[in-house]
């Protein structure tokens, strides 16, 4: 199970001649690396008798590292608060020829949310942190501002479901680039801005889980990082678990490495709350067996079995997000929640990123947890979950199916009477204001004219409501399509080359919404979204 909170952009596979000679190239240098320096023998993998099950996945496993579809991956599976599987395959550091075990530490990406969101739950329950009250009564001088809505419904439950009016976001920070990480502060200056009311709409923001650090940092009087170590992976027994890399954590760390097989450099975020943490699959079936209410005799109670319910229940502005979710799926606090047609209820996060995929799973009515690790980006870990969901409950899981490897194809435009004519406004950027001017034919024709730049087509246009892909439920129908241009500000021009998303929603006579700047870097930079209002001629 996996959340897809981006625009597909996966690529598809390059053919049998190609993926031959990759095979072949990697045997090479298997042979190599063998030769040059001795093999380090892996410690054997932790397995109960309940584990002979797993052994087609496993073979299925040992295929894809031999393969070079991945370069490692990690299991973890626990049942009624026994871990009856967890196993290292490959190499966590081709380099230096470092096996990867259940204590390899990878990034989790967007899994941190999940873990972040406990922490806030900690402060919750001392009184500290209303759910219900404005995101703004937590922050510092530097507050949320509003294009549409009220701010002070941005409420901390609505940051942590998504539904507060935040854009898409994200901002990576490499060591090999000449850009320093700015502070949440300046983050929050140049991108905090609602773009939908609050309530209006589900829309996935790493943005979102970046302020729910800063608060458990303002409120605890703690950094973000002291803060999660002491009350959260200290309690939980998560020893090999930190905010970025931790001291003595270093030689236990994974290298992520994009699908090609370049190394991917170490990189910090401006939203650490949102992506920053590096755990273990041992780790991570221990915090997953405490969300279960199956403690470990070795953890501590860090929130109640009530805050726990309240974290896995749907928030009333959210819905199903994928074809087999039904009624009383939608995303919590921190968790997506999945509901299959009979009933079966699936408490998921996944986190995908360059260098990163990773997948974890409660099913909470068996008492089942399952994490998969992988330090390269791909859809194998969310398929390796799947096939161990279907050997432990393979009457259950048959509806749910692997990640799409294909958009489904939209239905040409047909312009509505209002939209069509010409409009005239700003991209709103924190470099200043950039023209816009769109043309929308009755043909379904729309032509884009940015800043000074030449005419072009608006590509892929739709305009509909309820776009399961781009994790859009309800708040009326957008105006969406890809454009050509360039924008012009700093931080989106360090992610070049991108491509720009437009999404615009029509209200009272006016086009407003957001630009969405896509990094295409072989290794991203990220997603940066910035308000668009635009008046028709």
């Amino acid at each position: 199970m996996s959340s897809n909170s981006l625009p597909n952009q996966s690529r598809t596979n390059a053919g049998i001649m190609k993926k031959f000679m990759s095979m072949l190239t990697l045997v090479v240098i298997c042979i190599t690396a063998c030769w040059a320096r001795p093999i380090t023998t892996p410690a054997p993998p932790i397995l109960t008798a309940d584990a002979d099950q797993f052994s087609e996945v496993r073979a299925h496993i040992e295929q894809l590292v031999a393969g070079g579809e991945v370069p490692s991956m990690a299991v973890a599976v626990a049942r009624d608060g026994e871990i009856i599987w967890k196993e290292g395959f490959g190499l966590a550091d081709r380099e230096n020829n470092i096996p990867a075990t259940e204590h390899t530490t990878y990034a989790l990406a967007s899994i941190s949310k999940s873990i972040t969101a406990t922490g806030l739950m900690i402060l919750v329950e001392r009184g500290l942190v209303n759910l219900d009250n404005s995101i703004n009564d937590y922050l510092g001088e530097v507050k949320l501002q509003a294009r549409v809505g009220d701010v002070e419904d941005a409420t901390v439950r609505r940051i942590a479901s998504h539904t507060a009016g935040l854009p898409l976001h994200a901002q990576h920070y490499y060591d090999n680039d000449p850009y320093q990480t700015p502070l949440i502060e300046e983050t929050i200056r140049r991108y905090g801005y609602l773009v939908t009311a609050p309530g209006e709409r589900y829309q996935y923001s790493n943005l979102g889980y970046g302020l729910l650090g800063l608060v458990i940092s303002s409120v605890s009087g703690q950094s973000y990082a002291d803060f999660m170590r002491m009350e959260v992976f200290v309690p939980l027994g998560m020893n090999h678990t930190s905010v970025h890399i931790g001291p003595g954590l270093e030689e236990a760390q994974s290298v992520k490495y994009t699908p090609e097989g370049l190394v991917v450099p170490p990189c910090d975020s401006d939203s650490p709350g949102a992506s920053a943490i590096y755990s273990s699959a041992h780790d991570l079936i221990r915090f997953a067996i405490f969300h279960l209410k199956n403690d470990l005799p070795d953890q501590k109670a860090i929130i109640s079995g009530a805050a726990i319910d309240e974290m896995q229940r749907p928030g009333p502005e959210t819905g199903p997000m994928k074809e087999w979710e039904h009624e009383g799926s939608g995303y919590g606090i921190g968790w997506f929640i999945g509901v299959t047609e009979e009933g079966l209820r699936g408490v998921y996060h996944n986190g995908g990123t360059v260098g990163v995929s990773t997948d974890l799973t409660l099913v909470p009515e068996e008492g089942l947890a399952v994490t998969v690790l992988s330090n390269t980006h791909s859809q194998w870990p969310d398929v390796i979950q799947i096939e161990i969901l279907r050997t432990l409950l393979p009457d259950r899981f048959e509806e749910i199916t692997g990640p799409a490897s294909e958009l489904v194809k939209e239905p040409p435009f047909v312009p509505t009477p209002d939209l069509i004519g010409s409009w005239k406004g700003f991209i709103y950027t924190y470099e200043g204001r950039k023209s816009l001017n769109l043309e929308i034919e009755e043909s379904g024709s729309v032509f884009v004219t940015l800043r000074n730049q030449p005419r072009t087509l608006l590509q892929n246009v739709s305009y509909r409501e309820d776009c399961p892909r781009w994790n859009n439920f309800g708040g009326g129908s957008f105006l969406r399509g890809w454009l050509s241009g360039e924008l012009g500000t700093e931080d989106v021009d360090r992610g070049r080359p991108y491509k720009a998303w437009l999404e615009l929603k029509l209200r009272d006579n006016v086009l407003n919404g957001s630009l969405i700047a896509f990094s295409q870097r072989e290794i991203s930079t990220g997603p940066l979204a910035h308000w668009v209002e635009l008046i028709k001629e």
